[in-house]
């Protein structure tokens, strides 16, 4: 049997050979799977997972009621199925919660125990979706939730088309289905974190008039810049195990494959990019400053239109955040307000809460009230860096000095100590006067650090791992800038030609470091590390890179190549004296 098979789509008005991969087949009612037993971190947590078809109306909880596999046909006559929670005994009509993904409707079904990863065991019930809200607590609180095999998910007829113009289609058809159901106040809303939030603002954009809120917890919004070419440096392993753990009787969209076909921006990439300008429905989206989703939950508050619009950002990682007990009752405000029309206040929560971190599992400051992002009373300060003494200084450097390194194992090193308490929170980048002794292109991997008066790393921890700091990178053939996108804070790379390196070129670039917020104290040093390589050890999600060096990486500074890293200073907001208050 073939692995892949192709065929013609359109994408932003450009007809493209789409690669699909066969997906996994679900279960049979002959087969005994448990997936908790698994030694793969991802399967033990049921993602993918799909078990035998079995169409009944059953008692799944306390108080609880289950529609099982439920059909739901689509424009253009193909049927997905959902499994559909509400409360046993309702009087009134309730409004939805959809969680639109194409992980796997029930993997609770496959599981002894379910568990998330930095969850305790039994926080989260057999019913819920990976990533969703869970029918346990939302139907008791007067919800319907309904969980989607999207189409090719599951037993769903059709073929995955993983944050697609088809799936934004399908994703309009089901909540104008689900808005009339005969239970239903006519109001739904989205909510799931990481890809079931990657789906929200996609569909969202749509406008399917039943939609009327959506919560997208911590979701890349642009596939190609943020998770697939990031700096346009491939990172194509985690992504095809994604692609591999889903289940169905069709095809995949094979976003690895295409990466390898495409691998610059075209058609392809763009349509899965969602129109914010489209989005004017009511949003409560959330980022971790520790997640690989973090570029694109902040883009996602920032671009789209809508006026109501809240964004918390936290230090935690998504799934323990998205159960948090305190979280779910936020939440909870927000849908109570915009799905049962109940004025509790809702508006008066802050627009952005800020997780300040400080160091190891220590924040200096959590949820402080903002008023958007990035913070209006941002003053950007430039930190030159000096090769000849691996430091930066706040002025430029008058003479021209060079570092070294082996592209493969090596790095390079650059500290300032700080003079003053200082919080940096916002857009950093960096930029660096680069030469390749020995190839025609380079791989550069940034993190922004901090350490302690005698040099040691003091890192933050998240879920007990020492994370690495702010990051970037660049593949330096990728350096042409998108001039309508980038800001005078955001390089943005274009990523639609390749400008290879000859022997002997010194070329600048820019390199966009994620958004942070951390405080850095008087003494402590304020720490910029660039290699050709992931520094990051026991991390449990398989992220890796498809690197591009050979020989050495050089990188120069002073006189006429002032390198430098551009930082967002926060002010105190009152000072009286040495009294300061952020």
């Amino acid at each position: 049997m073939n692995k892949f098979f192709t065929k013609k789509e359109m994408f932003q008005g450009e007809e493209l050979e789409s690669i699909y991969r066969v997906a996994r087949r679900p279960v049979n009612k002959e087969q005994d799977i448990d997936l908790s037993a698994s030694e793969n971190p991802m399967d033990a947590m049921g993602q993918g997972f799909c078990p035998p078809f079995n169409q009944r109306t059953y008692i799944a909880g306390e108080g609880v009621i289950c529609q099982q596999d439920v059909p739901v046909k689509m424009r253009d006559g193909v049927t997905i199925y959902c499994d559909i929670y509400m409360p046993e005994n309702r009087i009134d009509k309730i409004p939805a919660l959809v969680s639109w993904s194409f992980f796997g409707k029930r993997p609770g079904e496959g599981m002894s125990e379910w568990q998330i990863m930095g969850v305790p065991p039994q926080t989260v019930s057999k019913l819920a979706k990976f990533e969703s809200p869970d029918p346990m607590y939302w139907c008791r609180m007067g919800y319907a939730v309904a969980n989607v095999d999207t189409r090719g998910a599951g037993h769903s007829e059709g073929d995955v088309s993983m944050f697609s113009r088809q799936d934004c289609e399908d994703g309009y058809d089901f909540i104008e289905w689900l808005g009339v159901q005969y239970w239903c106040n006519g109001r739904v809303g989205m909510g799931g974190n990481s890809g079931v939030a990657m789906t929200q603002y996609r569909v969202a954009a749509y406008q399917p008039p039943h939609l009327a809120c959506i919560a997208p917890w911590e979701g890349t919004t642009d596939v190609y810049r943020e998770a697939i070419y990031e700096g346009g440096i491939p990172a194509l392993s985690f992504n095809e195990f994604i692609a591999a753990s889903v289940t169905g009787n069709g095809g995949v969209d094979d976003q690895v494959a295409m990466a390898r076909k495409y691998p610059l921006m075209n058609g392809y990439w763009r349509d899965k990019i969602p129109d914010f300008s489209k989005i004017t429905i009511p949003c409560y989206c959330t980022a971790g400053w520790s997640h690989f989703h973090l570029r694109g939950s902040i883009q996602g508050y920032r671009k789209i239109k809508t006026k109501q619009k809240w964004l918390r950002v936290h230090r935690d990682f998504e799934w323990a955040d998205a159960y948090d007990p305190y979280n779910l009752e936020d939440l909870k405000r927000f849908y109570d307000r915009y799905l049962k029309d109940i004025h509790n206040g809702w508006e008066l929560t802050p627009r952005v809460r800020l997780d300040v971190m400080d160091a190891f599992d220590c924040d200096y400051q959590v949820q402080r009230k903002e008023k958007g992002f990035p913070l209006e009373r941002t003053q950007y300060t430039r930190y030159y860096l000096d090769a000849a003494s691996m430091s930066m200084q706040e002025g430029p450097v008058s003479a021209a000095s060079e570092v070294t390194y082996d592209s493969d194992s090596g790095e390079a090193i650059f500290d300032m100590e700080i003079k003053e308490d200082t919080e940096l929170t916002g857009y950093m980048f960096l930029r660096l006067y680069v030469e390749a002794a020995g190839h025609d292109d380079m791989d550069l991997f940034i993190n922004i650090q901090k350490a302690d008066g005698e040099g040691n790393w003091i890192p933050w921890h998240v879920l007990d791992e020492p994370h690495p700091g702010a990051w970037g990178k660049i593949r330096v053939s990728h350096r042409e800038l998108d001039s309508k996108l980038s800001t005078h804070y955001q390089p943005v790379l274009s990523h639609e030609r390749e400008l290879k390196l000859t022997g002997g070129e010194v070329v600048p670039v820019d390199i966009e470091i994620v958004p942070s917020s951390r405080i850095w104290h008087k003494g402590e040093k304020l720490r910029v590390q660039v290699a050709g390589r992931y520094i990051r050890e026991g991390w449990f999600e398989p992220l890796a890179w498809d690197t591009d060096n050979k020989g050495r990486h050089i990188i120069r500074t002073g006189g006429e190549y002032q390198s430098f890293l551009q930082v967002p200073v926060i002010p105190p907001r009152y000072q009286s004296g040495e009294y300061i208050y952020r």
